[in-house]
């Protein structure tokens, strides 16, 4: 059932991101470094490189809905609808990868079963040694980080002073990079990685940058959300392109600095045009169903697609295999949302808030935005 309150925009560009993602993983990231696919898909190579900035989009999108979702909800809210939006769709495809490694992780892919438990607890955390039985795990962690400094602001009751909060966070993150390049004494430096980590400063940019477009979106545009907003791609523009120097001589190609550019340039406008209601026919289309599979695709289609690539091919043609693989991670995630999220998703709110006495559930939002 579709929620009230939602974005139709958000729905589409957040299908797109995880497409792109799946599109580098399977075309590109695979085959080009760490062993983790034997079948390299040149055809698109080129173009799915640039496939992994749709975890950009992901955050920027992040920051646009969770500021708007928890705006009007406390903190025991919050925490629910975090836990019951998270945890369903991951418990499923963990437990599907964790069983086709178990199958046919072959040597390349293993899983232990306190490997799962632990992935189970802590949404793919590393913890006490255990790694993420799926690479694209990671990407939830940072999540998590942001969740946390949201859940800060709810707990000292300044959610209605977002774009000053946002401010802040952006100076400090920018202080925090410089600290990090040109400490030299061994104890200050450890102190400002840990700030680092604690303010996600890596990607920061994008999730202030989707909440600053949250505000436009309800408040309109002024000058100092416009500054917010330039300050905010510069900074994610610098923390996109640093990082390519590193990931052209892991994966032995060349990853364009001027695409990256222009590639993130092009999120901000896209969301500018959301944000200011000015996307026109898309932006009135229902594009609920595409938006509802990405969080379960996300999560079940890397390892799960390279397990197949390894035990199919050669012997079946790549283009059946490519395409077909992409198909199949749709159909499961089609699965989990209608078969897990959609039937349990409600069970475990309820549970949740007997468990936290919401009475009822005032604590939590009655619309959802975008699923979050």
């Amino acid at each position: 059932m579709k929620p009230s309150g939602r974005v139709n925009e958000i729905d589409l560009l957040r299908f797109l991101a995880a497409m792109a993602v799946v599109l580098f993983h399977y075309a590109f990231r695979g085959y080009a470094a760490d062993g983790l696919s034997s079948m390299n898909y040149a055809l698109l190579a080129p173009v799915a490189r640039y496939g992994y900035l749709g975890v950009d989009l992901f955050f920027m999108i992040s920051g646009f809905v969770i500021l708007a979702a928890a705006t009007n909800a406390g903190i025991k809210g919050f925490v629910v609808s975090r836990c019951v939006r998270l945890y369903p769709a991951f418990w499923a495809c963990c437990t599907i990868t964790f069983l086709m490694t178990l199958l046919f992780g072959r040597g390349r892919f293993s899983a232990s079963g306190m490997q799962y438990i632990v992935n189970m607890i802590t949404l793919g955390g590393e913890v006490y040694g255990f790694k993420p039985i799926d690479g694209a795990y990671w990407s939830l962690q940072v999540e998590l980080r942001f969740y946390a400094l949201v859940a800060i602001a709810l707990l000292a009751g300044k959610m209605h002073r977002a774009q000053m909060l946002l401010w802040i966070w952006l100076v400090a993150t920018i202080f925090t990079n410089i600290a990090v390049l040109i400490t030299l004494n061994s104890f200050l430096l450890v102190t400002f990685i840990k700030l680092y980590d604690f303010l996600v400063a890596g990607y920061s940019s994008f999730f202030i940058a989707g909440a600053a477009f949250c505000l436009v979106r309800q408040y309109g545009l002024s000058l100092n959300r416009a500054a917010l907003l330039v300050a905010a791609w510069g900074l994610a523009v610098l923390t996109s392109i640093a990082p390519l120097p590193t990931m052209n001589d892991h994966y032995g190609v060349e990853v364009s600095r001027s695409i990256v550019a222009l590639s993130i340039t092009a999120f901000f406008g896209i969301l500018l045009l959301v944000s200011l209601r000015c996307t026109g026919w898309w932006g009135r289309r229902d594009w609920f169903w595409l938006g509802s599979l990405t969080y379960p695709l996300y999560l079940v289609h890397q390892n799960v697609g390279f397990m197949i690539f390894n035990m199919a091919y050669p012997a079946m043609n790549q283009h059946v295999l490519f395409w077909g693989t992409v198909f199949l991670t749709l159909g499961l995630a089609w699965g989990v949302q209608v078969g897990i999220e959609e039937r349990y998703a409600p069970v475990l709110k309820r549970s949740f808030m007997r468990v936290l006495d919401l009475k009822g559930g005032r604590a939590v939002r009655k619309e959802a935005i975008n699923g979050e």
